[in-house]
């Protein structure tokens, strides 16, 4: 493929004397040109909600979220994936991400490996990627072999397949059956698409893994309210997100949290049903772990205005 084609790495006209510039004068043409990600990823709206959909559908149906990428890509992804049991309690294998050269690749470049298509599939095997699954293959180029040989396995066992890329009309869109491609144009500095183009797919992929998951219940409001206490911090977030989903005070969290192992869902449908723990287990697990319709079943206005 022509790399012409791709905007994000043609030089950039604007940024052409950025080393001659000022501190500051170099900072705020950076950031004038990062205000043009979030329009590019804008256009591209109604494709990241087709694309969540059918996530949530499959990991509802016990399916994954495999991210498979290379590089800054690769890493975008591993970050999305690893950020999701710590934020909804989702079981370690439910979102993976994969990296072209492993483990390794996440802190240094691996020679090689995002050009062997061959190790997309190896490493879609090594996890037993199946047809009830959804990979996310990642590439700002559209291009990157390993991404492209992980669509293919993925297309070949009948998975659903999504492409991120910052490239339209690249093969990573052609092998896509959602095919999810913001342009933000030439990079800052020409061809470090670590800059625009990274940032552009992390908000994609931020996109994917939050709709998603809300679309699962783990969001009532705008609270997390399946979040996993691991850390003081996050201790003190739950009794916060209970305090504030069952209008009480932190107190009558903090002793709800405690009387049913410090599940935020759990307590909140506690608090506002008065009920025992065992019985608001027994109406969300009725209600798919959806707060609103729990409190509804149990009686109670389940609206998640709070």
């Amino acid at each position: 493929m022509d790399c012409k084609l791709c905007n994000t790495e043609e030089p950039n006209e604007r940024t052409s004397h950025i080393d001659a510039l000022s501190t500051m004068d170099m900072i705020r043409l950076i950031n004038d040109e990062d205000k043009k990600i979030a329009f590019a990823v804008e256009q591209e709206a109604e494709r990241i909600a087709l694309a969540v959909d059918i996530i949530a559908g499959q990991l509802k149906a016990g399916g994954r979220l495999i991210y498979c990428g290379c590089g800054t890509s690769g890493r975008l992804g591993v970050l999305d994936a690893v950020e999701c049991p710590p934020t909804y309690s989702t079981d370690p294998d439910m979102v993976v991400g994969l990296i072209a050269g492993g483990y390794d690749a996440m802190f240094r470049a691996v020679e090689g490996a995002e050009d062997n298509r061959a190790l997309g599939e190896k490493d879609l095997r090594e996890i037993h990627f199946g047809r009830e699954d959804v990979l996310v293959g990642i590439a700002a180029s559209g291009r990157t072999p390993y991404v492209l040989g992980a669509m293919d396995y993925a297309s070949r066992v009948g998975a659903h397949i999504i492409g991120v890329t910052c490239c339209p009309g690249s093969p990573v869109t052609k092998a896509a059956e959602i095919a999810i491609a913001p342009d933000p144009g030439p990079e800052v500095v020409t061809g470090s698409t670590r800059m625009k183009s990274g940032t552009a797919q992390k908000m994609v992929l931020n996109m994917l893994s939050t709709g998603a998951m809300i679309r699962l219940g783990k969001v009532y409001g705008n609270l997390m309210v399946d979040v996993k206490p691991s850390n003081e911090k996050l201790i003190g977030r739950c009794r916060r997100i209970v305090s504030a989903a069952a209008e009480v005070d932190e107190e009558t969290a903090r002793d709800a949290l405690e009387r049913c192992g410090y599940r935020p869902k759990t307590a909140i449908v506690m608090l506002r049903l008065g009920v025992d723990g065992e019985k608001a287990l027994e109406l969300l697990a009725q209600s798919e772990g959806r707060v609103a319709a729990a409190l509804e079943r149990g009686g109670s206005h389940g609206s998640s205005e709070m």
